[in-house]
């Protein structure tokens, strides 16, 4: 990967604005094999998901993280997807985790062992990983680049792609509505976000909520640590 921090910079400055499938397009040519969709199949990512399958060449592979804690409706939406597209998905597990709750007592902790660690041995295959990022989603993501230069722990640097930062929520929902995709019947019961099973972990938003205020409810996390652990570079 031969991008250097001050090219990914002026490359995202011109990506600004410009179309997911033109984002997309750019991405599967640069990187070809090296490049992945990471997605916890949300309604980003399955926006991202149909663009790229439908539209890009070579087909960019697909890959999520089952930290052992889905959702039964995220587990046979993964299936619907894979039927849809013809495709694979490919499901990076975590090693045993011995404390089955210690995402009550400590869920920095647990979302490390289950989430940021199987990413970590994961990223060495690439060179650049797509992601459902929005600026719109929370706070700590209003300044989200559609390209940003990452540099792990352990010193590899990939391309982070954020082809729907600058989108809505409503553009999104208007995408998958649109064309009739499939998507999480969670949503419909008021989980606008949606990760693990805890309730402590992801619980419905009320009426005027934030999209992301489910999400460790009642406590001052604000992300799980796969966006955040890698320093930009």
């Amino acid at each position: 990967m031969n991008f250097t921090p001050e090219q990914i910079r002026e490359l995202a400055g011109q990506f600004e604005g410009r179309e997911p499938l033109d984002i997309l397009q750019w991405a599967a040519d640069q990187f070809g094999s090296r490049l992945a969709i990471s997605t916890a199949f949300g309604p980003d990512g399955l926006v991202i998901i149909d663009i790229a399958q439908r539209k890009i060449a070579p087909r960019i592979p697909v890959f999520t993280i089952d930290t052992g804690f889905l959702f039964p409706e995220t587990l046979e939406l993964i299936g619907k997807i894979e039927r849809e597209y013809g495709i694979t998905i490919e499901k990076l597990q975590p090693d045993p985790v011995a404390e089955t709750e210690l995402y009550r007592r400590d869920p920095n902790r647990c979302c490390h062992l289950r989430k940021v660690l199987p990413l970590q041995k994961k990223l060495p295959a690439l060179d650049a990983m797509i992601t459902g990022l929005r600026r719109s989603q929370s706070a700590t993501r209003g300044d989200t680049p559609v390209l940003q230069l990452q540099e792990t722990p352990t010193g590899h640097r990939y391309v982070k792609i954020n082809p729907l930062a600058t989108w809505t929520e409503e553009q999104v929902w208007w995408y998958i509505v649109s064309r009739q995709l499939d998507y999480n019947p969670l949503h419909d019961r008021g989980y606008a976000s949606i990760g693990c099973t805890p309730d402590c972990c992801t619980r419905p938003v009320a009426e005027g909520e934030h999209e992301r205020a489910g999400r460790w409810a009642g406590t001052a996390k604000k992300e799980c640590g796969l966006h955040t652990f890698a320093a930009n570079i």
